[in-house]
């Protein structure tokens, strides 16, 4: 459906012109769909969605930590770093730096969904292929932890119980099980890779919405140097391996999947 703007100009039925770039239509095509709150909007659609993610998600991270765990098991040696070595360690940051992911990244990721479905979609996808590559790859560098001894290769641990605390939620967000037991989750961060994908995706909603999501990924950053969580090495490569990840994958599911892409969801 075609319609004429105020001036004369051709206007989609969302109010954009055509012949703009895409990222720009589907800026105008989600802004023309009901939101939460708005007369028509398909709550069942929402919550379907993030009941699928939650699922998809848990999934994934209870599958990554097996390998982590089974790291966290071996001796590893604490490398130096120039630039660990000029920023000074804050304690109180390092105790509550998995409360300071939280807030950045859970409001982010719902709000995404408010936004747009299919860009919830595409960004829980790749997420959950990202925690599984880091999975792979932790035990592969095996770096030792940045800050403290290598305290579970003193002290092991039995691996399936342990397991089952961390994937308990209530006992990763209370009791800090993560906190105890990963301690050698170095290469790559997963602070880093999951706000930086957050913003990746949020520049397909505007500028405000990236510019906020950009500052929320910023601040992770700087959670992340000032509790000493990981080596430099390890921002790197969160931005690289993310960076790569979003770009071969998100498109890849637009062509494979095209409801992700410009169809309704």
């Amino acid at each position: 459906m075609v319609l004429v703007g105020l001036a004369g100009t051709p206007r989609d039925a969302c109010g954009a012109p055509p012949g703009k770039p895409e990222h720009a239509m589907n800026q105008a095509t989600a802004s023309c769909r009901p939101r939460p709150g708005q007369e028509g909007y398909p709550w069942s659609a929402f919550f379907g969605y993030l009941g699928a993610a939650v699922v998809f998600r848990y999934l994934c991270h209870s599958l990554m930590l097996i390998p982590v765990l089974l790291n966290e098991l071996r001796p590893a040696p604490t490398v130096p770093d120039l630039l660990l070595g000029l920023i000074p360690r804050l304690d109180w940051v390092a105790h509550i730096n998995y409360y300071l992911w939280i807030a950045c990244y859970f409001p982010p990721v719902i709000y995404l969904l408010w936004r747009d479905r299919r860009l919830f979609a595409r960004f829980v996808v790749i997420d959950g292929a990202i925690s599984l590559i880091r999975g792979a790859m932790i035990p592969l560098t095996g770096l030792g932890p940045p800050y403290g001894p290598d305290l579970n290769a003193l002290r092991p641990f039995r691996l399936w119980p342990t397991w089952w605390q961390l994937v308990n939620p209530y006992r990763a967000l209370v009791g800090d099980t993560a906190g105890i037991y990963l301690t050698k989750d170095m290469f790559f961060s997963g602070h880093i890779a999951t706000t930086f994908l957050l913003y990746l995706f949020a520049r397909r909603l505007g500028g405000r919405e990236a510019r906020f999501f950009l500052a929320l990924q910023i601040f992770s950053l700087l959670v992340v140097f000032f509790s000493h969580l990981h080596y430099t090495i390890d921002v790197i490569g969160a931005y690289a391996i993310t960076f790569m990840a979003f770009t071969l994958a998100d498109g890849w599911l637009r062509r494979r999947f095209p409801r992700l892409g410009d169809g309704e969801l």
